[in-house]
């Protein structure tokens, strides 16, 4: 039963990422967008391709602009954006635990660190720049806060969900069989919906970018100029200190208690049952 639903979710993930990879070619979006969007539906399959569709795909031309300043298309942009960079150091984090046959709080610590690694100083800070007026060194700063509190609520909904799928199937599976990925691909859809609410947050507060159009497909109506479409400007965070050290201890608190619990399923599940002697 495992091995035909893992069939059908890759053969739909194939043609949900060639079809989101020609697709969005003509999309108004910057290129690091469309890296993410890809990458993004390569994690999440068929409902990857669905959310590109629904949330950044424009209905007609030259009205995506309009079209993604909705409050939920901003925030889907990026939770999106948050995954596809994290996910590709979580994901090199598994294949590491795994190879090196890793104990789970190892491997947990070591999807965290690479994930945030990559996410905060590639695709928020790197490939983001542009926003903090061309300097790294801003962009690095800028970004720090929001990916740490984006990352600890996309592995509160990650960990759970693979500690307790490698129990159901009777540990850790190889890299090279089609379980593995198929249950980080469950596990990072499970860190995209538990991060979407923090990733909400974010974007109101200024703190982090939403879904935009690229500056050279943005219509200014009435001048003829092209303008970038930003959701919000992360240069004017509209959080203050004290919210931000609310939130940061809830995701810190939300990861904490996501792991405790994945580890107490986990154990229950392991435990061997202890047969009643007969009478």
């Amino acid at each position: 039963m495992l091995n035909g639903v893992i069939l059908l979710w890759y053969m739909l993930t194939a043609l949900a990422v060639g079809f989101v990879a020609i697709d969005i070619r003509s999309s108004p979006v910057s290129p690091v967008m469309r890296w993410a969007f890809v990458l993004f539906t390569a994690y999440t399959g068929p409902i990857g391709v669905f959310l590109y569709v629904l949330g950044c795909r424009e209905p007609l031309p030259d009205r995506h602009a309009d079209y993604v300043q909705a409050r939920w298309r901003q925030v889907l942009g990026s939770t999106m954006h948050c995954i596809a960079g994290d996910g590709v150091g979580i994901l090199a984090g598994a294949v590491i635990g795994s190879v090196m046959s890793l104990d789970r709080p190892l491997e947990v610590a070591l999807e965290y660190g690479l994930g945030f690694g990559f996410g905060w100083t590639i695709f928020q800070s790197l490939f983001m720049r542009s926003m903090a007026g061309g300097s790294y060194r801003v962009a690095l700063k800028r970004a720090f806060i929001p990916e740490f509190l984006s990352m600890n609520l996309v592995m509160a909904g990650m960990t759970p969900v693979a500690t307790v799928f490698w129990a159901a199937v009777g540990g850790k599976q190889s890299p090279l069989t089609p379980t593995f990925w198929f249950a980080m691909s469950m596990a990072l859809l499970a860190g995209f919906v538990v991060a979407y609410p923090i990733n909400w947050w974010l974007v109101a507060k200024g703190l982090k970018h939403g879904m935009s159009t690229a500056s050279d497909h943005a219509p200014n109506y009435g001048s003829g100029k092209a303008t970038a479409v930003q959701s919000s400007p992360m240069a004017h965070p509209g959080a203050s200190t004290t919210e931000i050290a609310l939130m940061a201890a809830i995701s810190i608190i939300a990861f904490g208690c996501a792991y405790a619990i994945a580890s107490v399923v986990q154990a229950n599940m392991e435990m061997p049952s202890i047969a009643l002697p007969s009478r």
